[in-house]
This record gives C-alpha cells, sequence and structure tokens, in this order.
C-alpha cells in the first residue's frame, strides 16, 4: 500500500512595507489604453510623467484655462521658413543664434549676404516679442526689449505676440516657472520632444487670473527687462570712454602689418626676441602687434592682469568627478556655455557633502569676479553679479579675483571689448580643443589710462550697470514666485506638485560650515 504524500503547508511570509512619503514622489497614472499604444512598456520615461503631472495641477488651478495660441489662445505665434544661409565676412546683416536669446547682451558672430534667398526683413524681431527657441534646446525664452528689437534671428525660434499688452510679461513668467518649462518640453501627454512647432502651443493649457494679477507680474517683467537694457547702455558708455582715450580704431580698421603683401596666403615674421617659448602661428598674429602699439602710445602704461595693482589671484580650477543633487538640495552649479545669461539655464546643483573643500577654496564665485572661459570657446567675458555670490562655475572657466572694487569694473571692460578678445585668444593652444590656463591669464596685458578720473568713471559704470542687473533678476523671481504662488498654485486643494524648486534659493555661503556634516544636521 502507498501512502500519499502530504504537501505541507507553507506559512504565509510577512512582507514589510515601506511608507515612502507621497510629496518625495513624481506621480501619476497612466490608462491601460496609453499602455498599448506604447506596446506595454511600463518605464515611466515613456509616459512623461511630469508632463502629466503639470497638467493635472493646472486642472486643480483656481482660475479659467486657456491655451497658449489659438482661437482661444490669448497669443498669436509663428516662425519664419528654412532656408539656406549665405554666410559672408561682413555685411549690413549681422545674425543672432537661437541660443543667444537668454545672453543679457548678445553680439552677432556671424553676418549673411543680402543675396540670400529669404526676406531678410521678415527675420527681425520686433519689441515686446516673445522669443522661444523650438529646436535642440527647446523651452529658453525671452522678451524683445531695446537690446534686441530689430534684430535678425534665424527660423528656429517662435516668435510670440500677446493679444492684450498685459498678458506679454505674464505669459514670459508662466514660461518660466518649472510648470511652464515642463508643458512646453512635452507634447500633450505624450513623451519629451526635441522640436515644437508653433501649432504646438495651442495645446498647452495655461491660467488666465485675474487682470490686477497679469498687469503686476507684467511690470515686474517689463521693469526687469528695462533694467537690462539700461545696463547694457552703462556698459556700452564705459566702453566708449575707453575707446576714446585709448584712441583706439575699431577693430576692423585696424590694419596688420604683413611680411608680403602680396603673396595669397597671410604671413609674418617674427623677431626671435618675441618669440616667448611660443612658435605656434596663432600667438604671434599681427593684430596683437597692432593692438599693442596703438596702447604704447595712449596708455599710461600697458601692464598685465596678474599685476598685484589688478588682482589678488586668479583660480583655474582642477578636474573632478562632479555629484550632482536634486534642485534645491546643492550649491548651484553651471557652465561657460550659460556664462553670459543673467539667470543661468540649464543650472545643476553640486553636492556640498562631496565637494565642500573644492567649493571653498577653487569653485566659489564671489560678486564682481572676473569670469573668462577657458576651454572650447576661448574669450567670453563677464564679472559676476551679485546674485551669482556663493554660486558654483566649472573648471572651464578662469576666475580673476580683482585687486579691490575700484579697478574691477575697468578689467571687465577692457576684457571684454574686441581688443582684450584678441589678447586672450593669442595664448590659445591645443590641436583638437582650444585651451587656455591660468598663466596665461594672468600674462593678458592691459592698459592703464593717463586719466585716471576717466579709468575711474568707466569702473564705476561697470558696477552701476551689474548692480542694475541684479536688481533685474530679483524683479524677474519676484515675478516667477507670484506666478506660482497666486496663479498655478492658487487651490488650497492643490497639494499634487511641490513648487518649492521653482522658487530662487538664498544664495549660501559653504564657508559658515566647517564641515559638510554641519551642514548636513542644518537640513
Amino acid at each position: 500500500m502507498v501512502t500519499p504524500l502530504r504537501r505541507k503547508t507553507e506559512e504565509p511570509k510577512t512582507i514589510d512595507l515601506i511608507d515612502i512619503p507621497e510629496e518625495d514622489l513624481n506621480w501619476s497614472t497612466v490608462s491601460l489604453s496609453e499602455v498599448i499604444q506604447r506596446k506595454g512598456r511600463l518605464e515611466a520615461s515613456v509616459y512623461d510623467i511630469e508632463g502629466k503631472h503639470a497638467r493635472e495641477v493646472l486642472k486643480q488651478c483656481k482660475w479659467e484655462i486657456k491655451n497658449i495660441c489659438g482661437i482661444n489662445g490669448i497669443a498669436e505665434a509663428y516662425h519664419r521658413p528654412r532656408f539656406k544661409r549665405i554666410f559672408v565676412g561682413k555685411s549690413d546683416y549681422p545674425i543672432f543664434q537661437p541660443s543667444q536669446i537668454n545672453e543679457i547682451s548678445p553680439k552677432p558672430d556671424l553676418y549673411i549676404s543680402k543675396l540670400t534667398a529669404i526676406d531678410i526683413e521678415s527675420l527681425r524681431v520686433k519689441k515686446n516679442q516673445i522669443l522661444l527657441t523650438c529646436s535642440g534646446t527647446i523651452g529658453n525664452c525671452t522678451i524683445v526689449g531695446k537690446t534686441l528689437d530689430n534684430c535678425i534671428f534665424s527660423h528656429d525660434l517662435i516668435r510670440i505676440t500677446t493679444k492684450n499688452e498685459a498678458d506679454t510679461g505674464y505669459l514670459y513668467a508662466f514660461l518660466k516657472t518649472k510648470t511652464g518649462r515642463t508643458l512646453i518640453n512635452t507634447n500633450n501627454y505624450g513623451a519629451v520632444i526635441d522640436h515644437i512647432e508653433p501649432e504646438h502651443l495651442e495645446n498647452i493649457p495655461i491660467p488666465d487670473p485675474s487682470p490686477i494679477i497679469k498687469h503686476k507680474i507684467h511690470e515686474l517683467i517689463m521693469d526687469s527687462f528695462r533694467l537690462r537694457d539700461e545696463s547694457n547702455s552703462l556698459i556700452g558708455d564705459a566702453e566708449g570712454l575707453l575707446i576714446s582715450e585709448l584712441k583706439l580704431p575699431p577693430i576692423d580698421e585696424i590694419k596688420p602689418k604683413y611680411f608680403d603683401g602680396k603673396a595669397a596666403l597671410k604671413n609674418f615674421s617674427v623677431k626671435l626676441s618675441k618669440v616667448d617659448n611660443r612658435i605656434e602661428a596663432s600667438y604671434h598674429v599681427p593684430i596683437v602687434n597692432a593692438i599693442m602699439s596703438h596702447l604704447d602710445k595712449s596708455a599710461a602704461e600697458v601692464t598685465i592682469i596678474g599685476d598685484s595693482r589688478i588682482s589678488q589671484r586668479i583660480i583655474l580650477p582642477g578636474r573632478f568627478k562632479r555629484v550632482y543633487v536634486e534642485e534645491g538640495q546643492g550649491a548651484v552649479f553651471f557652465g561657460g556655455k550659460q556664462l553670459l545669461e543673467l539667470d543661468p539655464s540649464n543650472k545643476k546643483y553640486l553636492s556640498l557633502t562631496h565637494h565642500n573643500i573644492r567649493i571653498k577654496e577653487e569653485l566659489t564665485v564671489k560678486e564682481n569676479t572676473i569670469l573668462i572661459t577657458r576651454s572650447g570657446t576661448i574669450g567670453k567675458v563677464n564679472i559676476a553679479p551679485k546674485h551669482w555670490a556663493n554660486w558654483i562655475l566649472n573648471e572651464h572657466i578662469i576666475r580673476v579675483v580683482p585687486a579691490d572694487d575700484s579697478i574691477a569694473g575697468y578689467i571687465y571692460c577692457w576684457l571684454a571689448s574686441d581688443y582684450g578678445y584678441e589678447l586672450i585668444r593669442r595664448f590659445t593652444y591645443g590641436s583638437v580643443v582650444d585651451e587656455i590656463d591660468d598663466n596665461h591669464a594672468s600674462r593678458i596685458q592691459i592698459p592703464l589710462l593717463k586719466n585716471k578720473k576717466v579709468q575711474n568713471q568707466i569702473n564705476n559704470l561697470v558696477l552701476e550697470a551689474n548692480q542694475k542687473r541684479y536688481e533685474a533678476y530679483l524683479l524677474e523671481q519676484k515675478a516667477i514666485k507670484t506666478v506660482n504662488d497666486q496663479v498655478i498654485y492658487s487651490s488650497k486643494k492643490n497639494s499634487l506638485y511641490k513648487h518649492n524648486s521653482d522658487l530662487p534659493v538664498a544664495a549660501e555661503d559653504p564657508a559658515q560650515y566647517k564641515n559638510s556634516s554641519d551642514r548636513d544636521s542644518k537640513k
């Protein structure tokens, strides 16, 4: 007789559930039809949770929801057709690139010929238009003020005109919020897109608050852009004084001396005493000698950036492996690509726990520090505004710490000029990626003026301009905060989406913490 085996009854296993705080997650629901449409894929990235979530937030907003464009929209938008550009060395048609719209005072690098097969006048942007990048990096925006009015831009830029004037500043501020940026970078409820068309704006929702709120936001934004234009005007006045005092002709009119002007190639001779252990032709270009010849005649003295009267210290941070953290949890971090922007786009956040010592000794920027890009694109120069204090720039930017504020603005004015640019570029080395280093930066020539009152005036104009840029930043951040607090998150029931990361974070001084654990305990 065979006794059947009895199956043991297994004891039910206890599963420990982890209670994850809801507010620390980005979440949304996904319908079964969406899963089927995307062939059963279950990765969150396929369904663009942030975009769906942003739309859910606006549904709970207490204000009526409209679209940015369309019949019932608050604005109209268009862009120009693609065209083949014919570039020339110099013409009456300087053209700006879409990547420059966030620069506070962009300068054209390229010129197109009048023979280009397009109505060039139609490429010009008009005052109070909102410009939106629509290819590559999507969602960067600006308002056309005095600086950009009537400038020529390429086709990869959407031009937006609001139907009511007060909506201009409001729409711009909305597009600068995290919610606005998220919606622009999503096509309806679909995946992230890498190109948008004007018609896509017909599907982007935007709350329509009371006229009082919109007017308040509009005024803040327009005042911010007015201050930017005023700062650019002051910088222009400072540069004009500098050129006048040094009796410098326009850079295009400086005629270098070549060895044989009849030859098909540019050629020149260099005295052995001038070789300076550099045998690259680029170091000895005649334009540098021509500039120096003018300076020797008109300046009281020509010294170098490394002179103790000019700078305290020149810092080139070493390369390091970066550890990033979530927005609002570390130090603001950006690179040379954003150096000329008022509020750098695509900011990242560097861990204070992992980089505390390096941040305090090398990476932290102070107000009025002169910043020079030293790798890839060499020679972009800026003076750090007040709101950049204690933010972090990457190792591709050289920091020149001025001797004091009485010379900081003057250093910037010289290095940011066309003449200073040539003197920076001469030190370039490298066969693949162009580079300069802190030793080269210390040897850049800088003229001191015979008239010290004019030199001080130039310095003060630049510092005043830098202060206006700081004030412009504060006004813009106040407008963005108003959009978040009084419009997007206006409903008390709306707790779906944390918006702390949309608000400006006060700059922290890493030096206040003796070590990284002090900051962590404070958090």
